[in-house]
């Protein structure tokens, strides 16, 4: 079974979390954990999840993505996500995560917002 990574890019004070297909309990340990660590090590003003490559998460993934926008919110920073599909709008409405966040269609959206 191969293991599903996370991929990270900083630009200036904003970190993009490029999440892998499916966004599960196994996975969001160690999405946690690098993600503690980045923002541990860096001064991060906005988080964006880009879901575009996502077509599965579990309540684990909504977890993590409320735990950053509380985190966030705390040091006056803020969360956005961009590039989902279908399922995983559906999954993140019935979450509640778009009354905490803003959803983009686009990476350079979110950027730019």
């Amino acid at each position: 079974m191969q293991q599903e990574t996370f991929t990270y890019e900083a630009r200036g004070e904003i970190l993009i979390i490029h999440l892998p297909k499916e966004l599960d309990h196994h996975n969001c340990r160690n999405l946690r954990y690098e993600t503690d660590l980045l923002l541990a090590e860096n001064y991060v003003n906005k988080v964006i999840f880009d879901f575009s490559d996502t077509e599965f998460m579990d309540s684990s993934g909504i977890g993590v993505l409320m735990n950053r926008c509380k985190q966030m919110s705390m040091s006056g920073g803020k969360v956005a996500v961009c590039g989902a599909g279908s399922r995983v709008k559906r999954i993140l409405t019935m979450g509640g995560v778009y009354h905490m966040v803003k959803n983009f269609d686009t990476k350079e959206a979110a950027i730019a917002d």
